[in-house]
């Protein structure tokens, strides 16, 4: 585990978040219903985190100049 995913988990850690449990007819956990306020700042951490991850990755990859990129943009908008 590198040292970034440490802190991130030890700061989960310090911060329990609020939950109710959904239980089968066997008394046993099987889904978990947490705020809507929590699950947005769940959401938005793991999208900051899929993109952190994104830009080290590429951080190795040439940049574009405009003209470049004015390209890319325009075959992205072509295919959609």
């Amino acid at each position: 585990m590198n040292r970034d995913n440490f802190h991130i988990l030890e700061r989960m850690k310090q911060s329990a978040i609020p939950r109710q449990y959904v239980l089968d007819e066997n008394n046993r956990k099987v889904a978990v219903m947490i705020d809507i306020k929590t699950f947005d700042k769940i959401e938005e951490a793991i999208e900051n985190y899929g993109l952190m991850h994104f830009i080290k990755v590429n951080v190795k990859d040439k940049p574009l100049v405009v003209s470049e990129a004015k390209g890319s943009f325009s075959n992205i908008k072509m295919q959609q």
